[in-house]
């Protein structure tokens, strides 16, 4: 009578997995997840975990099914902490691991969802135009040559020396400028692309490859001036009874807020019993504003667009 074979108990078979791993404590501890799960939960397009993690566990080895004994876990991250909070960490601070092919395919849809949303953000400070995606791809493919360049050495070093720091040797002045500049190495899966983007835009402007500067948008604000001098709490959202939530203090009043939103001043008057102020705002704080004007006034402000970013197209 043949005899069948028998799975360990212990053993865990995981399909359509990625490994997130950790090092601590000269151990290697690795939770497992869904694929292309990891990168969504990081940027906050997915926020359900169970879409995310295949077993709510930490292991030494999944493709094995070897967990990770409690004392492992006690010497690499501290007594007291649950599970659950382990696998958190390394869930957001993790290296993900992937295949070459998929890992090749998140770089292009990364580099491509950053690529969009720099060139959204900057213009060509002269003619006040957008570039395309091609030409801001040119140039942070400049800037992350130069990066890889400054990260193969000592970075503040090379950069102390190198030419354009020579106008600046005879009084220091370049040197210390040069150093801290921000360096673009390049798109990383493991961060967002919106804070990619972020960091291309620092980098863009700081070395200029290419002329930019950052798109603005011109908007007209109104507001009754009987709100003007409101104050502004840090918890602008109500309670169940529409009363101002405990522990709420003021920071200021309607009108300071509503101009730290506006980067220049154009024009600011009082028309009967409304304030108007014209102005430009940075395209990311203009959702922000929008927001303020609508909870703190209840839509007795508004903010109306004047010019999409002081940004015009070639049709």
């Amino acid at each position: 009578m043949p005899v069948g074979i028998k799975t360990p108990s212990n053993q865990i078979k995981l399909t359509n997995v990625s490994l997130v791993r950790m090092r601590r404590a000269k151990k290697r501890f690795e939770i497992a997840c869904y694929k292309n799960k990891v990168l969504e939960y990081r940027s906050g397009t997915e926020t359900d975990l169970d879409n995310v993690l295949q077993i709510p566990n930490v292991f030494l080895n999944v493709s094995k099914g070897q967990t990770a004994p409690k004392e492992d876990l006690e010497k690499a991250f501290g007594k007291g902490r649950t599970i659950d909070d382990i696998v958190m960490e390394i869930l957001m601070k993790g290296e993900l691991q992937v295949g070459e092919k998929e890992r090749g395919a998140q770089l292009d849809m990364l580099q491509k969802e950053v690529v969009e949303i720099v060139s959204g953000k900057i213009v060509d400070p002269g003619t006040k135009r957008v570039y395309t995606t091609g030409m801001i791809e040119k140039a942070l493919d400049q800037l992350s040559t130069q990066g890889a360049k400054a990260g193969g050495h000592d970075h503040k070093k090379e950069h102390a020396n190198g030419p354009s720091s020579a106008n600046g040797e005879a009084n220091g002045e370049g040197k210390t400028k040069e150093k801290d500049l921000p360096i673009w190495t390049g798109v990383s899966t493991t961060k967002s692309a919106k804070s990619q983007a972020l960091d291309a835009i620092k980098a863009l402007i700081a070395h200029q490859p290419i002329p930019v500067a950052r798109a603005r948008m011109r908007l007209r604000i109104t507001c009754p001036t009987s709100v003007l001098k409101q104050a502004v709490k840090t918890a602008p959202k109500s309670g169940a009874d529409g009363e101002p939530a405990d522990g709420e203090k003021a920071t200021g009043t309607v009108k300071d807020k509503i101009l730290s939103y506006v980067e220049q001043v154009e024009t600011q008057d009082v028309l009967g019993e409304e304030w108007e102020v014209v102005g430009f705002v940075e395209p990311g704080a203009f959702k922000l504003l929008t927001e303020f004007v609508g909870s703190q006034t209840k839509g007795r402000a508004r903010a109306e667009v004047l010019d999409m970013a002081v940004v015009h197209e070639d049709s």
